[in-house]
């Protein structure tokens, strides 16, 4: 420990132990607590001066004791051995001192105390260099605030610039920490707080336009983000938040990037239930849309979903609102009532609800169709506060009811009229019926009941024409046929049952048909079983044409037996041409035996022909083989399939074609070529 460290009460503590005094602290001397403009203390030269000034009275003393006892001496005193020792010790002691006091260093300044406008460059920069080892915004400002003062010819300006430069850069590292941990405001303002006259200033607005760089990209990607994540494009969301990672700022790149990365997977889990949400409202079932309506309920306000979410629940009940309306305009008022009432009120639609259950209770009620359910209607309609949106609609449907009651009653009526079944009741009820204006509301419904019950008149008028029409056709013959016919045929057009009696007339004018055609298709097909096919296809002709009952019948049976003449003059002409013997021939004969229709009985002779006109051909080719082998397989290869000789055709021409086109012979093996020995020639002889 070197005597800077001792501090001024050093000297009046004689009675410490050195190894207290070694424990003193540089903190006691300094007082790091203390404001570095209180005045200074004095060094430890005055306790040497004090101690010179107590040597020089004790030795004052003892002269003036001695001078008083000068005139007789002790015998101790008279001792040289006495006076060696002390001509030995003072001087000794006197060196001691004066070394002690050379080799004492003064001690260190208490920075704290210091007076600074007397204050010297050295203690200023000492000081200044204990302060910025705190490494503090506030001391570092401090020190270059102690030093920045001194001219600029001082001999240690040059090493105070340098630590202006240094502790100015620590002070940016600081605010680079700050910025590093998300508070970019305060990181500017500790950069601001540098002196703009040190040359280190310089780097301030370099660093700050860097950081605001970074935080604004940073803030842009985050935002990007965001924006995506609304709009539930997930990947896109990822994407931007994995470009964070690459931000000079570990805030953006780490906590941000964190707290990013979270709320995407946070908002499409609720994106996934907006979603599944969406598409359950779609499918038009109450209880799909009121299950959508709970998820959509479901997402939390910390999401960014969740203004979407708020928007889409009064959307889905909208939707049972839809779905009601439908239902009531199908005059279900049950079930429009109860899907209204099953409307949340978190939807917000309260309101119209009440109001459509309103209305729609009153239609109901209007709908049973009397009087008394219409002047219910009328009551529950004007219960309607003329503040609300349905009001006009209500007082239109009061309206409408009230001229219903009138028409209803004239409905009652004339219904219990008709009920009697009779025709002058029926006339009563259709007179009734018609005092309803067709303008009226039940204008529609009284037009429709006059057409039934005039239908029912007409039919109780005409059905005794139409009974007598039947009882004369039952006989079957063409003069009770054309009796039934005049009888039917007294109901006019128009009328209720004339669609019935037309129907009858044509059942009966077939009949009549079939009685006066049968004749001569039967003379037809006489003439084509005997096998005049010419002459019965001449009578049936006329039938066919005459567009009569019989005349699909006989179209059918012209059909069939122009078809067995093309068969015989095929099935001749194949013998002919067959019979000439040469492959062409035989070929077309072929082809011409085969159009014979199955139906035919020439079919099998047919069949008969081919069979033995393929054999003729496959000698044909053989025999044509021996000299030119090409032409053999040509007249074999048109050998018809499924004839007897195919089969045989086709090996013949296999046979040929491989003794035309031979198979190459096997190439002797690699192992048998290095044979060092011939082929003919056996081991050991054999």
């Amino acid at each position: 420990m070197t005597e800077r460290d001792i501090p001024d009460s050093w000297s009046s503590a004689s009675g410490r132990k050195p190894d207290q005094n070694k424990r003193l602290s540089r903190t006691e001397q300094f007082g790091e607590t203390q404001p570095f403009d209180v005045p200074a203390t004095g060094s430890t030269s005055k306790s040497v001066k004090r101690r010179k000034k107590n040597h020089t009275n004790s030795n004052s003393e003892e002269t003036a004791q001695l001078s008083s006892t000068s005139g007789k001496w002790p015998r101790w005193l008279k001792s040289w051995t006495l006076w060696l020792v002390l001509l030995m010790l003072i001087p000794s002691s006197v060196g001691f001192l004066a070394m002690a006091m050379l080799l004492k260093l003064p001690s260190a300044p208490n920075c704290p105390s210091i007076f600074w406008p007397l204050a010297s460059a050295s203690v200023r920069l000492h000081c200044a260099q204990l302060a910025a080892s705190k490494q503090t915004v506030s001391d570092l400002l401090q020190a270059i605030a102690l030093v920045k003062q001194l001219p600029q010819n001082h001999p240690l300006h040059g090493e105070i610039d340098r630590f202006i430069e240094e502790w100015s850069r620590d002070i940016l590292k600081l605010a680079d920490q700050s910025f590093q941990t998300g508070n970019l405001e305060e990181a500017i303002a500790t950069a601001r707080k540098i002196p703009e006259d040190v040359a280190a200033y310089k780097l301030v607005d370099e660093q700050v336009d860097k950081w605001q760089s970074i935080w604004s990209k940073a803030e842009a990607t985050y935002n990007g983000a965001i924006a995506e994540v609304k709009e539930r494009r997930w990947q896109s969301a990822f994407m931007l938040s994995a470009k964070m990672l690459r931000v000079d700022n570990q805030y953006w790149a780490g906590t941000k990037y964190d707290q990013l990365n979270r709320l995407i997977a946070t908002a499409r889990e609720d994106g996934d239930k907006l979603g599944k949400a969406e598409s359950l409202a779609n499918s038009k079932v109450v209880d799909n849309i009121l299950e959508a309506i709970k998820l959509a309920e479901s997402i939390g306000q910390e999401s960014y979903l969740y203004q979407k979410a708020q928007e889409a629940v009064p959307a889905f009940g909208r939707k049972m609102l839809e779905l009601a309306q439908a239902k009531l305009d199908k005059q279900d008022a049950d079930e429009a009532l109860n899907i209204a009432r099953q409307i949340p009120e978190s939807t917000k639609l309260q309101g119209e609800t009440d109001d459509f259950i309103a209305i729609a209770d009153a239609k109901r009620s209007a709908w049973i169709g009397n009087v008394s359910g219409l002047e219910a209607a009328i009551a529950q309609a004007q219960q309607i506060d003329p503040s609300r949106p349905v009001y006009n609609e209500a007082q239109q449907l009061i309206a409408r009811w009230q001229l219903e009651i009138e028409d209803v009653a004239h409905l009652e009526k004339a219904r219990i009229l008709a009920s009697q079944g009779t025709v002058p009741n029926l006339t009563a009820a259709i007179a009734q019926v018609q005092l309803i204006p067709a303008s009226n509301p039940r204008g529609a419904e009284a037009r429709q009941e006059i057409g039934r019950w005039n239908a029912q008149v007409e039919t109780i008028e005409d059905q005794p024409y139409l009974d007598r029409a039947e009882q004369i056709a039952i006989f079957e013959d063409i003069n009770s046929l054309q009796a039934a016919i005049a009888q039917a045929s007294e109901i006019r057009r128009g009328r209720a049952l004339y669609p019935e009696a037309r129907k009858k007339i044509r059942t009966w004018v077939g009949k009549i048909e079939r009685i006066q055609d049968q004749p001569y298709l039967d003379q037809a097909q006489e003439l084509a079983q005997s096998g005049n096919l010419t002459a019965a296809i001449s009578t049936a002709q006329q039938i066919a044409s005459s567009g009569r009952a019989l005349s699909q019948e006989a179209q059918a049976a012209i059909d069939d037996w122009e078809g067995q003449i093309r068969t015989r003059e095929n099935w001749k002409k194949a013998q002919e041409v067959g019979a000439a013997g040469t492959p062409e021939a035989l070929v077309e004969a072929i082809r011409l035996a085969d159009r014979v229709s199955n139906n035919s009985i020439l079919r099998m002779d047919a069949n008969q022909a081919i069979d033995q006109w393929s054999q003729q051909l496959l000698e044909i080719a053989r025999t044509q083989g021996q000299s030119d082998i090409a032409r053999g397989i040509d007249i074999a290869k048109s050998v018809p399939r499924g004839s007897a000789a195919y089969s045989a055709a086709q090996e013949q021409i296999k046979t040929w074609q491989d003794f035309l086109n031979p198979q190459p012979e096997p190439q002797p093996s690699s192992a048998t070529e290095s044979l060092p020995f011939p082929r003919s020639t056996t081991i050991n002889g054999q």
